[in-house]
């Protein structure tokens, strides 16, 4: 029968030392699986590391020092800061952000709104005379144009040129006949006609209500105006002048020439509502509508009325009609287009 008999000091110690070196080689391995990126699977394609340092300076706010006790002078190439990036900013290729400065118009000829510094209009239509100018003129035709500067898209103040025309009653004509002739025949069998017109140059303050966009179509204005207003009336009738052409020579014709002439200085003063269409969306240009009232302050002269000439009162003055200077009102009514 044989003994077991106790192993030496020499074995024990070899096989103390193999197994610390198998267990040392396998944690060693255990760590560098752990470390070791994950495979990809069977069409799987990763998407390269993106080195943000490489676009983000060190100056920005987002790069934050690193942890002093990582470095170490035996690394001088290692990176002496770690830059954080969550808002992906390194990926926009503008070296850093945008600055951006007071925004730009088209150009010197327009407000800060957008709206065009100048603004010009014309127009046609009727006036109509009202109050005590009605008893001795009738309606006729009338234009305007005009143009100014515009302050924004809701306030301008353009400069404003108008005419408007008148013709003076059958009565008044008829009046003014017997007046003239001093029988009781018809003006119209002694030729005898007449127009009366105002001119005007004024300053019109126009606000716009609605409608100052280029969206709008349609718009709405206010205005006042005030200016110097020149009333003419002109009394007609047939005068015989001499034509002359190259075939037949020199003749006298029959022509209605200006025989009376009145004028008449004063302010005036008036107001309106007006109405604008956009003709289309990729134009500037505005159809409009507007009416007014306007009063010329004209001041009263003395003269030979017709009451005075059927009752044989004997007149040695030459203002036969002093209706030419009374106060003056009407409403112009006016079609146009603005720009």
């Amino acid at each position: 029968m044989s003994t077991l008999t106790k192993p030496s000091e020499f074995v024990r110690r070899s096989l103390r030392l193999a197994v610390a070196t198998s267990a040392i080689c396998v944690a060693g391995v255990a760590v560098m699986s752990a470390q070791a990126p994950a495979a990809p699977a069977q069409g799987q394609v990763t998407a390269p590391l993106v080195d943000f340092n490489a676009y983000v300076p060190a100056s920005t706010p987002f790069a934050v020092a690193s942890d002093s006790s990582s470095s170490s002078a035996d690394t001088p190439t290692e990176a002496s800061i770690v830059t954080v990036d969550p808002l992906h900013l390194s990926a926009m290729q503008y070296g850093g952000r945008q600055r951006y400065g007071k925004p730009r118009y088209r150009g010197g000829n327009t407000n800060p709104d957008g709206s065009n510094k100048w603004m010009f209009y014309a127009g046609a239509g009727l006036a109509q005379p009202s109050g005590n100018t009605w008893k001795y003129f009738t309606p006729s035709w009338a234009f305007q144009v005009g143009g100014g500067r515009q302050f924004s898209r809701h306030f301008a103040v353009p400069i404003e040129f108008d005419y408007d025309h008148f013709g003076l009653s059958k009565q008044t004509i008829s009046n003014q006949s017997f007046i003239y002739t001093g029988d009781d025949y018809n003006a119209a069998d002694n030729g005898i006609d007449a127009s009366m017109h105002v001119w005007s140059f004024s300053v019109d303050p126009t606000f716009t209500l609605l409608g100052g966009t280029d969206k709008d179509g349609l718009g709405a204005y206010v205005l006042a105006n005030v200016g110097f207003y020149h009333k003419v009336t002109d009394f007609t009738a047939p005068q015989l002048e001499e034509y002359c052409d190259y075939y037949y020579g020199c003749q006298p014709i029959e022509v209605q020439g200006i025989f009376d002439h009145y004028t008449s200085n004063a302010p005036g003063f008036g107001g309106g509502l007006g109405f604008t269409y956009k003709i289309s969306h990729f134009s500037g240009e505005r159809l409009y509508a507007e009416a007014r009232y306007i009063f010329v302050d004209n001041s009263q002269r003395t003269g030979y009325t017709v009451t005075e000439a059927q009752n044989g009162v004997i007149y040695t003055g030459n203002n036969f009609f002093p209706a030419n200077s009374n106060r003056t009102t009407y409403f112009p009514i006016k079609f146009g287009i603005r720009f």
